[in-house]
């Protein structure tokens, strides 16, 4: 934890790029790897999000992820959300999130269950160049019965034109780690 907090702290405090504003109006399409610490199952699928900025400060988001895991194990999640976005410098972002989630596993053989509740995020988009983003988080969802986990996230984004970027990125929870690649189409600032 010393070292995600280090890690935002650094990337509040650098000002070292310039950055004309983020932009809030994306679509995201990735291809990710699942890892489960406590069970013997790990996977991969790909997912799909976005975010619409309604205001200079508001945007709503969205993501949808599907995985097969080992023994034909299916998952899929859905996250619908709203966010508030603030400049804490010309090159730096900070972003709150709450939002509806929904898990659905799919076990051959005894059927599938599903539960939902909400998550809250906290964040930092950091300009490192006119190309390169970096951004760092934390994540914290509750699924009532299933119950909850507190994750840690990190990635970075290479835009290779005002309008496609392509990102590589990584989560850590408290049971579960996963890794992406991830292509963003910008849309409009």
């Amino acid at each position: 934890m010393a070292r995600t907090s280090l890690v935002i702290l650094l990337l509040a405090l650098s000002a070292s790029a310039s950055a004309e504003g983020f932009d809030y109006n994306y679509l995201t399409l990735g291809y990710g790897n699942i890892e489960f610490d406590n069970i013997n199952v790990d996977g991969d699928g790909f997912g799909i999000g976005g975010s619409y900025a309604i205001n200079d400060r508001v945007h709503v988001f969205a993501g949808y992820d599907t995985a097969d895991l080992d023994f034909d194990v299916d998952a899929t999640t859905l996250g619908l959300g709203i966010g508030y976005n603030t400049s804490l410098s010309d090159t730096v972002d900070m972003i709150a999130r709450v939002s509806y989630e929904s898990v659905e596993i799919d076990v051959p053989g005894f059927g599938s269950a599903d539960d939902s509740g909400f998550g809250l995020g906290l964040g930092l988009r950091f300009a490192a160049s006119e190309q390169l983003e970096l951004n760092a988080g934390i994540n914290y969802v509750d699924l009532g019965d299933s119950g909850d986990d507190t994750g840690f996230e990190a990635g970075g984004l290479y835009s290779f034109t005002d309008a496609f970027a392509l990102g590589l990125s990584g989560s850590w929870g408290d049971n579960v780690s996963a890794y992406s690649v991830t292509g963003r189409f910008y849309f409009g600032q």
